[in-house]
């Protein structure tokens, strides 16, 4: 729920690229087009009302995001932004399901050739517990794999007929197939699944809104883990930020890292975002595929070549490849080893199914990847890592309320309660950056301290600090970036009134990838 505020202020811009796909002077846009309109939150109680009234429609509430016509949305454009209320303005364009490969049908006893490879063969799994939502093309439920399936739900209409259904079945097969005497067995069979149709009508389009939609139903139900086996190669900010809000609310997202190594190896959202699990795929000799995306931001990889997958076509299975299909194995994986282990949150399992893996060729960290092979017996018996608590909180707009994104998390200090001391975490590509909002009383000198046994770079900003990655400049309050581990420490001066302020930590120089520190704030 937002609340109303008195003042207006410019808290976003518009994504230029998206700007011009809606500006005045732009090509001919297709008259049945949509876009997608966030407003600013100064502006949500003002501008509701009228754009509702213009036929608008609500996609995510707790990101202010509306869907209504290209054409009205263009007009209504100039009269937002001079009220200082349009945030971000962008078509809501289609994406594209991860699976691009065909492969020809095999035995379904060729299907279980991944589970030994996963570390899965002679474990137990456990009964229902943490949900993994397919955020997809929606689930066939009169498939021989879900008709009547205990434990699963769908969280909008599933309209698999005549193409829709097709991808988002086969995902979810791979996620909880029941041992059933048919067909295949999922990685996790008695899981609840829960699905979000983003295909609706023809079954042919996956839109923007309704991926946003389908992530935000996931988070607001409750803490699990959400199946993204979709991507595309243009940034979209509407669907950052729900991931980023879905974070925020305890969950865990995992995302195909795309199937495009062999064509150009593009980068590929959302599986580059920061705080997104991203799975590659492997072979039968667990070689990295030749198609799975290379990144720096994959995380882990799972088997997705030649896997065999219930295909709502003709309510039977056939073999498919693609990081559609090894991404699913990871999250069926990921709700196993959170349910039986329920006191984690979602930081902590992010940390352990990736750094459990077992590391394939070549050897150590690496772009096609990441930390290695997906071993289920091993993530169930990997040290929980401390946990990573204000998450995320990438910069000034995450900690600020009435910001562009806030991620509901509370200052670090107050008035009342002045010091403060936290244990986290960072990480070079996933979580850069730790932003902390703090209170300075008046007149009182404060001392931020940082140790860690890696080199941290300390910096204190003042309240007019728009981001934290200028570096330098007048908000800059002081700073402790000595090029060394140990402890990083600044002294903010006394000032006549009390105000907010920003602490920012960050991975100092080259070397590393991960880091933990402890954080405190005394008088």
């Amino acid at each position: 729920m937002h609340r109303c505020v008195k003042d207006y202020r410019m808290v976003g811009t518009l994504v230029a690229a998206t700007a011009l796909a809606l500006g005045s002077h732009s090509p001919t846009i297709p008259g049945n087009a949509y876009a997608l309109v966030q407003l600013t939150p100064a502006a949500l109680c003002v501008e509701t009302v009228p754009l509702l009234q213009a036929g608008a429609t609500s996609v995510a509430p707790s990101l202010r995001v509306f869907r209504l016509p290209a054409a009205t949305a263009r007009r209504l454009a100039p009269g937002l932004r001079a009220r200082h209320a349009l945030q971000t303005i962008e078509l809501d364009r289609d994406l594209a399901a991860a699976s691009v490969r065909d492969t020809q049908p095999d035995p379904l006893e060729a299907a279980e050739w991944w589970r030994s490879v996963i570390g899965i063969e002679g474990l137990t799994p456990p009964g229902p517990g943490k949900p993994v939502t397919v955020v997809d093309s929606g689930i066939d439920l009169q498939h021989p794999e879900f008709l009547n399936r205990p434990d699963t739900v769908a969280l909008n209409p599933q309209e698999p007929a005549p193409l829709g259904g097709r991808h988002g079945t086969a995902v979810a097969s791979l996620v909880g197939a029941p041992r059933n005497g048919v067909g295949i067995v999922g990685v996790y069979p008695n899981a609840v699944i829960q699905s979000w149709d983003t295909a609706l009508g023809d079954g042919t389009v996956i839109d923007t809104s309704e991926v946003i939609r389908g992530i935000t139903a996931a988070a607001d139900d409750a803490p699990g883990v959400i199946n993204l086996s979709l991507g595309g190669t243009e940034r979209d900010d509407l669907i950052e930020q729900a991931i980023d809000a879905a974070y925020a609310k305890g969950s865990l997202v995992v995302a195909a890292s795309g199937n495009d190594g062999d064509q150009g190896n593009p980068a590929d959202y959302p599986a580059d975002y920061p705080h997104v699990l991203t799975v590659g795929a492997t072979d039968e000799n667990n070689t990295v595929a030749p198609f799975s995306n290379r990144s720096p931001y994959v995380d882990l990889v799972a088997p997705g070549q030649n896997v065999t997958v219930a295909t709502a076509d003709d309510a039977s299975w056939e073999a498919e490849s693609g990081t559609s299909f090894s991404t699913p194995i990871v999250s069926g994986a990921a709700a196993w080893v959170w349910t039986a282990r329920p006191q984690l949150d979602n930081t902590q399992l992010f940390e352990m199914m990736r750094r459990s893996a077992t590391d394939v060729p070549p050897a150590g960290h690496d772009d096609a990847s990441g930390y290695g092979m997906l071993d289920v017996a091993a993530a169930l018996a990997y040290p929980a890592p401390v946990r990573d608590p204000f998450e995320p909180n990438d910069d000034v707009d995450f900690v600020q309320p009435d910001s562009g994104f806030f991620s509901g998390l509370g200052p670090l200090t107050t008035r009342a309660r002045q010091g403060a001391r936290l244990v986290a975490r960072l990480d070079r590509l996933e979580d850069p950056v730790d932003a902390y909002r703090i209170w300075l009383p008046a007149r009182k000198a404060v001392r931020v301290t940082a140790m860690s046994k890696a080199n941290v770079a300390l910096r204190v900003w003042g309240p007019g600090t728009v981001t934290v990655t200028e570096g330098q400049g007048p908000d800059l309050l002081g700073a402790d970036s000595r090029d060394r581990a140990g402890r990083k420490q600044v002294v903010v001066k006394p000032a006549p009134t009390g105000r907010w302020a920003y602490v920012e930590v960050t991975l100092g120089g080259r070397r590393g990838l991960v880091a933990s520190y402890s954080l405190s704030v005394s008088r």
